[in-house]
């Protein structure tokens, strides 16, 4: 089974200037306050595509993780590892294409897979997902400029997006069948044990419970992305994105042309 959950917003920004927030949203915590798990982010690889314009990137997150505690109490530590937190691993690709105004992303964990399954869907756009045709798109002059473009026209000053979670939970399925297929094992074994727990609640009622639990804390997670993307947002509007990376690397330190 694989739950789902779908919302709409829209940021009071132009779509470049929300898609650099987007990359730009683990940078540091001085820059975003909520982004203070994120203990770091490396980029796998990273490619315009000269067919189509169009910006690909890799990236992975490394991130402290705490498994909410429904779902600790839930299970035996032999699964949970017990509570507390933990660094997990966030695999994050992205597409962008400035030219037509969108960008897609998906991020899943790496962790934790046997217990419940994180898929983040998000698409950008300058196009509200209730119009029927794209809303007319372009870059300001010295971004049309450098991508090719034919001249600048207005630029929306909006961008929406469309997230979707899916969760999905295969905790115990396959204990559960190797716990059946050993009914001549008259040891206590761990998996047998594991197994005959799973048998007794179901395996498919725990893996809904999980999912459930993980879904109704969507909406919590969802305030405090948007909070993060929001003052980024803000920060680049007011100061502009020069001046926020070199007050990010002054106080990191660091010069503003060291990579």
């Amino acid at each position: 089974m694989v739950l789902t959950h779908t919302t709409n917003h829209a940021y009071s920004h132009p779509f470049p200037t929300v898609t650099l927030a987007f990359f730009l949203r683990y940078y540091s915590p001085q820059l975003n306050p909520f982004s203070s798990h994120v203990l770091s982010t490396d980029t796998i690889s990273s490619h315009v595509d000269p067919a189509t314009g169009r910006l690909h990137m890799t990236r992975i997150h490394m991130k402290k993780t705490r498994l909410p505690s429904a779902v600790v109490k839930l299970l035996p530590t032999s699964v949970t590892g017990g509570g507390g937190d933990k660094s997990s691993y966030v695999l994050e690709t992205s597409i962008v294409d400035i030219k037509e105004g969108w960008m897609k992303t998906e991020s899943r964990n790496l962790n934790y897979t046997g217990v419940l399954s994180v898929v983040e869907q998000q698409h950008y756009s300058t196009t509200s997902p209730d119009q029927a045709t794209p809303a007319p798109y372009s870059n300001p002059a010295g971004v049309a400029n450098s991508l090719g473009t034919n001249g600048p026209r207005p630029l929306s000053p909006n961008t929406f997006v469309t997230t979707t979670f899916s969760y999905r939970s295969t905790l115990g399925a396959r204990k559960q069948d190797k716990a059946a297929a050993e009914v001549t094992d008259t040891e206590e074994t761990s998996p047998r044990r594991f197994g005959e727990w799973i048998s007794g609640w179901g395996a498919k009622r725990i893996q809904s419970s999980i999912e459930s639990i993980a879904s109704n804390k969507t909406d919590d997670q969802l305030i405090k992305s948007r909070d993060g993307m929001r003052i980024v947002l803000e920060r680049l509007r007011n100061n502009g994105v020069v001046a926020v990376l070199r007050e990010l690397r002054r106080r990191e330190g660091k010069s503003v042309f060291e990579q």
